[in-house]
């Protein structure tokens, strides 16, 4: 996708021999973003400057816990981890710090357990009744596993899976509208204040941070659980940061195994049989769509008119993460 290399692959980070998933490719953007979080997710969560993709979240949920696990998010943003979860037939608890995201994220859950039962799937995984119970902590993620020992001390131990993605540097891409002299962009911060717990406004801090919540949130998993970190590398001012490199090391500082790892593709893979698409004739092979955003393309344009042969992101990376006696390691 784009090259990078990880902490894993350098054989910095320990490998379980229990890790079955090596090379495993998520489609998880067949579906357009519009439309996996139509009727699921609130109006006011478009304004959110990250979100994962309901279909990756929904794969890992299914790949990583059963239902009526208890499924926790400690950088719960909009709660999309924890609306797949309740769908899922499953427990759900995020944690948020910023006050407008809890509050978004507490709606979507409520939308989520007053929902009828999801078919979408048509699996029985999916199929279950909706609103198996959820909760949203509004608090510092890098105190994860003191805020749930406060305000639910049942919940320690009993983690199933951890989802959650780290975010990409202080902006994003965000929303964009069309003026008369052009395109503004909005939407494309966390917060409008700096707050040190905050990860998105202390990049320098990040992989100190990072190690924090991931080592707290150790601390709340049942020992058969998993932790489930989704990242894609960025560019801040045109280089390339190799966040899941500095994911997979965190882990590793907070004494945690990889024992699984995927690749979940952001983009849509046509068929090239189906003749609804009349530029395909069947013998060029697939079709890769990539589903990018405007300011994204509108750099890669930039960059390769001043001669620098960048690509677009297609891919998120999917890290699994276990106690490392679970993993089979000593």
């Amino acid at each position: 996708m784009n090259g990078h290399s990880s902490p894993a692959d350098d054989h910095t980070v320990p490998v379980s021999p229990a890790g079955t998933g090596v090379g495993r490719v998520w489609w998880c953007a067949q579906r357009s973003p519009v439309v996996q979080r139509r009727g699921r997710l609130g109006t006011e969560s478009v304004a959110h400057p990250a979100r994962m993709l309901p279909d990756l979240a929904a794969h890992a949920i299914a790949a990583y816990s059963r239902p009526g696990d208890l499924v926790l998010d400690p950088m719960c943003g909009i709660g999309t981890t924890l609306v797949e979860a309740v769908h899922a037939r499953r427990r759900a608890i995020g944690v948020e710090l910023e006050a407008r995201w809890a509050r978004v994220s507490t709606d979507n859950l409520a939308l989520a357990e007053s929902t009828p039962p999801d078919t979408a799937t048509g699996t029985a995984e999916g199929s279950g009744a909706a609103g198996s119970g959820g909760r949203v902590l509004r608090g510092d993620a890098r105190d994860v596993d003191h805020l749930l020992r406060r305000e639910c001390p049942g919940a320690v131990g009993d983690v199933a899976l951890v989802l959650t993605s780290p975010p990409y540097g202080a902006g994003v891409h965000g929303q964009v509208t069309g003026t008369t002299t052009g395109v503004s962009k909005h939407d494309h911060h966390y917060a409008p204040t700096r707050h040190s717990g905050n990860l998105a406004h202390t990049p320098g801090r990040l992989a100190e941070n990072m190690t924090r919540i991931l080592a707290g949130s150790a601390r709340v998993l049942r020992p058969d659980g998993r932790i489930v970190v989704v990242a894609r590398p960025w560019r801040r001012h045109g280089v390339l940061v190799d966040l899941p490199g500095q994911v997979t090391a965190c882990a590793a500082a907070a004494g945690l195994v990889l024992v699984d790892r995927a690749v979940a593709v952001l983009a849509r893979l046509d068929d090239p049989t189906d003749h609804r698409h009349p530029e395909h004739d069947g013998a060029a092979g697939a079709r890769l769509v990539v589903r990018a955003s405007f300011f994204a393309r509108h750099n890669l344009l930039r960059a390769r008119a001043a001669g620098d042969p960048v690509h677009l992101i297609a891919h998120e990376d999917v890290y699994v993460f276990a106690h490392p006696r679970e993993a089979g390691l000593r």
